[in-house]
């Protein structure tokens, strides 16, 4: 069997075209994302995808990169797309300019925990601030309780950090 070929950061950093913020991320808008950006091969995946994240990949899983976020300076911060079984996530993921980690965070998406349906939208504004709000619907009842919702906000530090800024 053949070693795996490296891939380098600077082609990693390609499937990511920059974009102008604001930007809502929703579920609907990943259909723009993977028609307009061109799918990750599976070794990028397995280097610098698959070692953030927290759960397995299987058969079901995809992922879709999004964008990277201009004006960043220090660091590169970069947005994609988790899909599995009822399990749909936004991820932002940010790098030092050697392409070490420095952060990770789920942003927005779509779960189910067994017994609600759970759905974040996430908007990312020009000052790095990222407003989320969630909200939930039972599962035997598609009718959403605003009383479910819950909003906080993040923040994108000039150091790469993503942190809660509530």
């Amino acid at each position: 069997m053949a070693p795996v070929k490296k891939v380098s950061f600077a082609h990693f950093l390609e499937k990511f075209p920059e974009i102008e913020l604001p930007i809502t991320l929703t579920d609907e808008l990943v259909k723009d994302f993977s028609q307009n950006n061109s799918p990750f091969p599976l070794p990028m995946v397995e280097q610098f995808i698959l070692p953030m994240e927290p759960e397995e990949m299987d058969e079901y899983t995809e992922f879709i990169p999004c964008f990277l976020l201009p004006a960043t300076m220090d660091f590169y911060a970069i947005v994609y797309w988790r899909g599995g079984l009822m399990d749909y996530q936004y991820i932002m993921a940010t790098y030092s300019k050697k392409g070490e980690l420095i952060d990770r965070r789920v942003l927005a998406g779509t779960y189910s925990d067994g017994q609600a349906l759970v759905r974040s939208v996430a908007t990312i504004e020009d000052d790095w601030i990222i407003y989320v709000v969630s909200g939930k619907t039972a599962a035997n009842d598609p009718t959403y309780d605003a009383s479910t919702s819950n909003a906080f906000n993040l923040e994108l530090l000039a150091t790469g950090q993503i942190i809660n800024s509530n």
